[in-house]
Parts: C-alpha cells; structure tokens; sequence
C-alpha cells in the first residue's frame, strides 16, 4: 500500500528539481569564474523575472539563463520565446538598478549541463529579433 499523498511527492520532487538547478548554476558560474568572467549576481530577482546568473568582463555583461536536463535536445529546447522575453525585461530592470554593470556590449547565454558536460550557447538569443 503506497501511503503518500501527491501532494508530497510534488513538493520533493520540486526540492529536488531546485536543487539540482541551483547545482548547475554553480557548475556555469565556475565555467564562467574559470574564464575570468566575475560573478555580479546569482539568482538576481526583479520585477520582471528571475536571472539565473550576471557575469561580466572589462567590456561585456552577459546574462546567463542556466538549465539542467538529462538531454541535451530537452535542454536546448527549454528557453521558449516567452521566456526569452521575460528574461530581457529582467536584464532591463538589473541594469536601470545596477548602473555599475553598464559594459560596451551586453548579451544572452545558455548554458546547458547535461551530466558532467557543460554547453555554453553564447549569444543564444537577442530581443530585438523578436516579432510583436
């Protein structure tokens, strides 16, 4: 007889899906560290979103969305267009409130960590190429 409620199952499964995120975010910001990139934030709340991580050179900032997946086609594909909308008006609203992070470029990463594998997608996307 399985005595657990659903309601349970849901909430560990969501503790561990967090903490496995939270994990990844680690692993990118090492990457990101390990190539003389400085963290400025880590799972920067704003009004509009969540930013995973703020790194950022002499002349770039680079927002970071970070996503763990067993493949890498499911990481890949989870960044939708929504998504990518929100995570713009997020690093809108970090740099109106953070003018120090104002660099000569800015742009968006993903990256995937899929087992042991890092994939960075530098550049993965631009909000300018978006219809509507």
């Amino acid at each position: 007889m399985n005595l657990t409620l659903p309601g349970l199952q849901k909430s560990a499964q969501r503790r561990r899906a967090e903490l496995c995120g939270r994990d990844a975010e680690s692993i990118a910001a090492s990457w990101y560290e390990e190539r003389g990139f400085a963290i400025l934030a880590r799972r920067l709340r704003t009004g509009g979103g969540e930013l995973d991580l703020v790194v950022a050179s002499r002349t770039l900032v680079i927002f970071v969305e970070v996503k763990a997946r067993r493949h890498v086609r499911a990481a890949a594909e989870s960044v939708s267009r929504r998504q990518q909308k929100r995570l713009a008006a997020a690093a809108e609203i970090a740099l109106a409130e953070n003018p120090a992070w104002w660099r000569d470029g800015a742009r968006f990463d993903v990256v995937l960590v899929v087992g042991d594998a890092v994939i960075p997608i530098e550049d993965a996307f631009r909000p300018g190429d978006w219809a509507g």
